[in-house]
């Protein structure tokens, strides 16, 4: 894990992050449960840079040759497939997705969520933790989505979570990032990599989750919901690398008052 990379312009050259052993370059991952048309959702994918994508297990066509299939336009062989819970309400059901998805695609890398019910869907943290006990006893390599709460965030690392990933907002809000200090808070107390997942609306979104420190930004709503979703794409690439970037450079420090943006000091007088 690359932890808390503190801010150095000499990063920005070579920068990368690594999640269970795996390393990449891009910090969008990018999701896939929203889509209807699998070719833009390709074109989209392509156009963002992500090496990551997920893959709502609950969606994926198993059984039918004849339907249309993720895996004929998103290569798994270019890109990391990261199988989640989406749409499971239990700990009981997220385990039992999930373990499906090793058997059928030999994943062991995973993102785990599980839901609260209708209308927040907020993270049901008691039932994450107990679906994170029996994943990580089954052999997993859990990446897990979480509420911004810096307690329940060390008790998912401490069962030995690979990733952290706390909601900015609620899903399919696009309200971007609610709680920066509770977000910028986990970042500061974790050894492994914390992803803000969840609540992204639009590139400033993803800049402003990445000026925090964030080692990632997962969305899926904020590009299949855009009018033009292959634009949204390459907005949001260029938001995460612009975002990163300030991160590494380090901003200027917050002041109350104003200060000459020229120096006063040695003018004739």
């Amino acid at each position: 894990m690359d932890g808390i990379i503190q801010p150095n312009a000499t990063h920005a050259t070579d920068d990368t992050w690594s999640v269970a052993g795996r390393t990449f370059r891009s910090r969008l991952i990018v999701g896939t449960g929203k889509s209807t048309d699998l070719e833009e959702t390709a074109a989209a994918i392509e156009a963002s840079g992500a090496e990551i994508v997920t893959v709502a297990v609950r969606r994926v066509n198993l059984s039918d040759p004849k339907a249309p299939m993720l895996q004929d336009h998103v290569d798994p062989k270019r890109y990391t497939y990261l199988p989640n819970t989406a749409g499971c309400h239990t700990a009981g059901d997220a385990v039992r997705t999930l373990r499906l998805a090793r058997e059928a695609g030999g994943w062991n890398l995973v993102k785990l969520e599980v839901l609260g019910p209708p209308p927040t869907l907020y993270p049901d943290m008691e039932a994450t933790l107990e679906a994170t006990r029996a994943l990580i006893r089954d052999g997993f390599e859990v990446m897990v989505y979480c509420a911004d709460d810096p307690i329940a965030a060390k008790k998912l690392e401490d069962l030995g979570a690979v990733a952290i990933m706390p909601l900015g907002a609620p899903i399919g809000s696009g309200l971007g990032i609610q709680n920066p200090a509770m977000i910028h808070m986990m970042i500061q107390q974790s050894s492994v990599p914390l992803l803000v997942d969840a609540g992204v609306g639009t590139a400033s979104d993803a800049a402003i989750a990445m000026e925090l420190g964030c080692h990632a930004v997962l969305m899926n709503s904020a590009i299949a919901h855009a009018r033009d979703p292959i634009l949204m794409a390459r907005a949001m690439k260029a938001a995460v690398e612009a975002g990163r970037l300030s991160y590494l450079a380090g901003r200027m420090p917050r002041r109350l008052g104003a200060e000459p943006s020229s120096p006063l000091g040695g003018l004739i007088r």
